[in-house]
């Protein structure tokens, strides 16, 4: 399709505001709601350069005991260095076969980069939540540690200079990179892939992830084991694109073709969740889900990123990898985080990853997960990044993008 330029100042929702006052109406709304969100957890309020007087000070202030801290969640706060502030980056398995034996991992990250960070995803949700005329999609891209600093990229189908000036007011420290596109024409053939990898015919119990699955009407890739807290259930999963656009209950089963023998049912799909593209199957045999990664080194998938956790790994300019069925194993930069993305239906989809290139992903590939190794874990343990479910087709970007791993926590409580 074409998308014809227009003004991103016009006026905008039949209130006769211009875009910059529903902007910065809409941080007000935004910072209110988060501010009553948050009244539980100080440590999401620390300030750059707030130090442990100014924190005591806060937490006194605000009515509360010192030795509530603990409860509070903020022990870990008062144990840091001045300067530095505490983030949850990972969900990690304790007992790495107890899939419900889950903890939060932290690390101490720089509190003027935390700042910096948090302000940008603020931003990136006020654009997406406005979501004024032109707005196609938005992303948060963290600068490293030392510098401090985070940008929000903008895609727009009119002139982004004018998009700069309009922030100006509301996004103070935050750099706003503004790109125009024009032309969105329509899906091209991925690049040349390989035969599709097919597990062995005899296969003991278990179901790797990043090898080919079948629907009734396409071929995908598998991904890793995913699991439901509350009812303690564990799914197969892929792409929910890959059943077509017109899902029948009656025909909804995955098959896990073989290779040199005949396919195999592995289950049904029970839930369909189409604005993250996912399928969650149930197993309905005598084959289960695992969490296990059909790459050389069959990697352990020990648990999930969470957002600042993918933000940490921009920080430090690490890679991303991917398992796909038609593809193979390819690695990636991460481009940009909390992504939102409007190109392709009509509604946008939040909580998006863009990494590496698009001749990192091809058709059949959907369904495939991004992944990094567990820096504290054992030896081939990883931690999920996302989901991958497209790539750009269109000039000047390109990427693979799909949902991070915890969008679908947040939403649906799933984990990896």
């Amino acid at each position: 399709m074409v998308i014809d330029p227009v003004s991103v100042h016009r006026r905008v929702g039949g209130t006769g505001r211009t875009a910059t006052e529903h902007l910065q109406r809409g941080m007000l709304e935004v910072s209110t709601e988060r501010l009553v969100r948050r009244l539980g957890t100080l440590r999401d309020r620390v300030e750059t350069g707030m130090d442990r007087r100014e924190f005591l000070r806060t937490v006194v202030s605000g009515g509360f005991a010192v030795g509530m801290a603990q409860w509070l969640g903020v022990d870990d706060f008062l144990a840091a260095d001045d300067g530095e502030v505490p983030v949850v980056t990972a969900l990690v398995r304790d007992d790495p076969d107890d899939p419900w034996s889950v903890r939060e991992r932290t690390r101490l990250v720089p509190a003027e980069w935390y700042a910096a960070v948090e302000k940008a995803f603020e931003l990136n949700d006020l654009l997406a939540r406005t979501a004024f005329t032109g707005y196609l999609g938005s992303a948060v891209v963290p600068g490293d540690y030392e510098s401090g600093t985070a940008t929000v990229s903008v895609g727009l189908s009119s002139d982004g200079h004018s998009l700069t000036e309009m922030l100006g007011e509301v996004a103070a420290g935050i750099d706003i990179d503004a790109e125009t596109i024009i032309d969105v024409e329509e899906i091209q053939d991925g690049p040349e892939s390989r035969e599709p990898t097919f597990v062995d015919a005899a296969i003991d119990g278990g179901v790797p992830s990043g090898v080919a699955c079948e629907t009734p009407s396409s071929m995908a890739t598998l991904g890793p084991a995913l699991y439901d807290p509350d009812s303690r259930q564990r799914f197969f999963v892929t792409a929910d694109h890959a059943f077509g656009e017109e899902h029948d209950a009656a025909d909804d089963a995955l098959l896990l073709p073989r290779a040199g023998d005949d396919p195999v049912e592995l289950g049904t799909v029970v839930r369909y969740h189409p604005v993250e593209d996912v399928a969650a199957v149930e197993p309905n045999g005598w084959l289960e889900p695992t969490s296990r990664i059909a790459a050389p080194s069959q990697p352990r998938v020990r648990g999930q990123f969470t957002k600042f956790g993918l933000a940490d790994l921009v920080a430090r300019d690490e890679e991303l990898e991917k398992v796909g069925a038609l593809s193979g194993h390819t690695t990636g930069k991460i481009q940009g985080i909390d992504a939102v993305t409007c190109f392709t239906d009509d509604f946008c989809r939040h909580g998006q990853i863009r990494w590496g290139g698009e001749m990192d992903l091809t058709d059949g590939d959907s369904g495939s997960v991004s992944y990094h190794r567990d820096p504290d874990g054992e030896d081939g343990d990883v931690l999920v990044a996302g989901f991958n479910n497209a790539r750009t087709w269109w000039p000047g970007q390109s990427y693979v993008w799909g949902v991070g791993a915890y969008r679908l926590t947040e939403n649906h409580g799933y984990h990896f």
